[in-house]
């Protein structure tokens, strides 16, 4: 497949977009086409690692081979999301149920999967920035491979202890950067080391976050699944509205490539927290971040994301081909909502009366959803990471008591091998070649 620069229009081939990670001038890698399935019925009765194979080749086939897609999909996909219905017209689609109990780990996972047969024996270092998830997801995916460096920044004091506990206490090639400042500006640092070029040609930098185009053609997979399973209990009457919490906005990418694909859904509810800049876009079609506000979801504090230029560029040029030019960026297709912590805690609660028991990210996402449905309608939301993993918050929020899984009780016992460090992109330049 070809995908194009956003910044330079650039063309490279998928081999090259997921070696490289970030393109010259800061610019994403971007899909110049994306194909149509025409058996969607058919597509969504398949099993999971059956049809993801399936999508997946629909778009690499051509370039790595029919059976290396299988075999790559095949290792990257052995967990499956559930969707469980959480209140009569809501349903979760649960996409945690992977190694380190969160939505990343399928990106991350298939990306290890892509590196590892794309590399050889050629020695990469991973550079990286989470504000939550990502780095748990990616330091499991790629920890003990001998030939990957990684490199995980992450705003000190600003993710859950648990969230810490399960990147930060590996070692080996895991190394964590524990920053002075908030998501935004870890996320400027490992950018600024992809436009370095002399870090790019010694370390051969690459980015596991939802800059590598990797991550995302992962991604699109769980949301075909949760239309399949939706479709059990309504049939093909009631199309879904999806609600997904946004950060950095790579998830909700994913979707709407999966829409783009074919995947019957009605419309996206964009819901982030107050870090609220693509729901202000949305209403005044100004771009005005304001400084990033630190809230209790904290995987999506940031002001920034980086992901919205690859949806703007996907809305201008990519969907005329495959729906029309019907599907323009309004309500009618995507709807941006902010929502407080106030709020989130009144949903965290609101589900537990119905029997659901959600972390603060997962709330938001219903919150939104719950905000956007009409009364003929009915939706998923994304449920982004375990209950235990907020564990905290939830007892203090609900008055009740959460059970750690095994691996996560392991990991609060460890000892965190962090780095403190200023946010200096020369004192990290030196730490890489160091």
């Amino acid at each position: 497949m070809k995908l194009y620069n956003s910044k330079t229009q650039e063309q490279v081939s998928f081999v090259q977009a997921v070696k490289l990670g970030l393109g010259r001038e800061r610019g994403l890698f971007c899909p110049s086409f994306i194909p149509i399935f025409t058996n969607m019925d058919e597509l969504l009765e398949m099993p999971f690692v059956i049809r993801n194979q399936k999508i997946i080749r629909s778009f690499i086939e051509d370039e790595i081979g029919g059976s290396k897609v299988d075999e790559l999909v095949r290792k990257s996909f052995t967990f499956l999301p559930r969707l469980v219905r959480a209140t009569p017209r809501m349903f979760a689609l649960e996409l945690y149920h992977g190694p380190t109990f969160a939505f990343k780990d399928y990106g991350a996972r298939f990306m290890a999967q892509c590196l590892s047969l794309l590399a050889g024996k050629e020695k990469i270092t991973i550079l990286t920035a989470t504000s939550g998830d990502t780095g748990a997801a990616v330091a499991d995916a790629f920890y003990g491979l001998s030939n990957i460096r990684v490199v995980i920044l992450y705003p000190k004091n600003k993710i859950s202890p648990l969230q810490e506990k399960l990147f930060c206490t590996l070692g080996k090639n895991i190394e964590t950067l524990a920053v002075n400042g908030d998501f935004d500006i870890c996320q400027s640092l490992v950018k600024a080391a992809f436009e370095d070029e002399e870090l790019k040609n010694k370390l051969k930098l690459n980015s596991a976050n939802s800059i590598n185009f990797s991550r995302l053609l992962a991604q699109i997979c769980y949301y075909f699944e949760g239309v399949a399973r939706f479709r059990e209990f309504y049939g093909n009457k009631i199309l879904p509205v999806v609600s997904v919490p946004c950060g950095n906005f790579g998830n909700i990418t994913a979707g709407f490539y999966a829409k783009a694909l074919g995947l019957p859904i009605k419309r996206f509810v964009a819901t982030t927290n107050a870090n609220d800049t693509v729901p202000r876009f949305l209403q005044t079609s100004k771009w005005e971040p304001h400084k990033t506000i630190a809230t209790i979801t904290n995987a999506m504090d940031v002001s920034e994301p980086s992901n919205w230029e690859r949806v703007v560029e996907h809305f201008n040029k990519m969907l005329v081909h495959a729906i029309g030019n019907n599907w323009q960026m309004n309500e009618g297709n995507i709807q941006g909502i902010s929502i407080s912590d106030a709020q989130t805690i009144a949903a965290m609660k609101a589900l537990h009366k119905n029997g659901y028991v959600a972390e603060p990210h997962t709330a938001i996402a219903s919150c939104g959803l719950s905000k956007s449905l009409k009364a003929d309608e009915a939706g998923i939301f994304l449920s982004t990471a375990h209950p235990a993993k907020f564990k905290e918050i939830i007892e203090q929020t609900l008055g009740i008591q959460i059970f750690l899984p095994e691996k996560l009780e392991l990991a609060s016992k460890k000892k965190i091998l962090s780095i403190d460090f200023n946010p200096s992109f020369e004192e990290l330049k030196k730490y890489l070649l160091a």
